[in-house]
């Protein structure tokens, strides 16, 4: 699977959301219209039946749409999140930097902001990953 390539369609966010796929943790979100809340696709709770739920994009899709009754403070900071997975996945900036590039104004806020989301470090999303992928990334 190539994160360039892959298109995001409903039947693969079901299957990934029912599989509890790490690959697509960040990548979209889950809405559950009968609870109206919506969860990552690592979500540990039992999954909502698939006829009940709707995929967005990011975290703050979902809230603006109302599973979750977000203040706008709420939703800037789950984009800055958001910002800073994408900048961990797709570059090879130093950790300090994407925090900052992402609008935090501390380091410390930011892993605090991070681990809240997804409940690990920032520096686990590149664990695991050959650095020639990060430099690829930031090259294209």
């Amino acid at each position: 699977m190539s994160d360039t390539t892959l298109t995001l369609t409903w039947r693969i966010c079901d299957r990934a959301r029912v599989a509890r796929d790490r690959r697509f943790d960040g990548r979209f979100f889950t809405g559950v219209r009968t609870t109206r809340v919506y969860c990552r696709p690592v979500c540990p709770v039992k999954p909502a039946k698939s006829c009940n739920v709707i995929f967005f994009v990011t975290a703050a899709a979902a809230e603006r749409a109302g599973h979750a009754g977000a203040s706008p403070r709420a939703v800037a900071a789950t984009r800055r999140v958001q910002r800073a997975k994408t900048l961990l996945d797709e570059t090879a900036m130093p950790i300090a930097a994407v925090a900052f590039a992402a609008g935090f104004s501390s380091i410390r806020r930011f892993n605090a902001a991070f681990r809240a989301v997804y409940r690990r470090p920032p520096s686990s999303i590149r664990r695991g990953r050959p650095p020639a992928i990060r430099r690829r990334a930031v090259a294209s």
